[in-house]
């Protein structure tokens, strides 16, 4: 039996982006229209053409400050969700980006610092839910806060409308 919902924890191969990442690099405007199938071959490839070629499920990606800024496109999240990741891990993200990975079940951390610890290809582990991040191949570790327990709450379900399915009394 096959799920959508996101596992929390995640571990793979390392994928390091820089600071102020916006969504029209994740996904370029000529994209958008295209069924899904086409846009993750595309995804991050301006960044690094290797990306959408080589990445594996459970593979996190790593960035610096502003993650996905500019458009509130939540087919740039649906996109990255679509390669298989299995979570994000950015000094900070742009807050549109950062709920609408909530809202598509794509799990993400906020890690101040992040990019200091991690090269390109270092193994790492996530738990998003206990907040802890370890590099798997230099053996650095972090804990911060992990997102609010609603947002948790949404990304176990699959994502919003998962979750709006399953608790009613959220609109009563």
């Amino acid at each position: 039996m096959t799920t959508d919902v996101p596992a929390l924890q995640a571990s793979g191969r390392c994928w390091t982006f820089g600071d102020n990442i916006p969504t029209d690099r994740l996904v370029k405007t000529k994209y958008v229209v295209e069924p899904m199938s086409v846009i993750v071959q595309h995804v991050l490839e301006d960044l690094n053409p290797r990306f959408p070629v080589e990445v594996q499920p459970g593979d996190i990606v790593v960035a610096g400050k502003h993650f996905g800024q500019s458009s509130g496109r939540a087919i740039a999240v649906k996109a990255l969700k679509a390669t298989g990741i299995g979570c994000v891990v950015a000094d900070t993200f742009a807050r549109t980006f950062y709920r609408n990975a909530f809202e598509v079940g794509l799990p993400v951390l906020e890690l101040p610092g992040v990019t200091g610890l991690v090269s390109d290809g270092d193994v790492l582990s996530v738990d998003v839910v206990a907040g802890t991040f370890r590099n798997e191949t230099t053996g650095q570790e972090r804990t911060v806060a992990p997102p609010d327990a609603f947002l948790l709450e949404m990304i176990k379900a699959g994502g919003l409308i998962p979750l709006a399915k399953a608790r009613t009394d959220l609109f009563a």
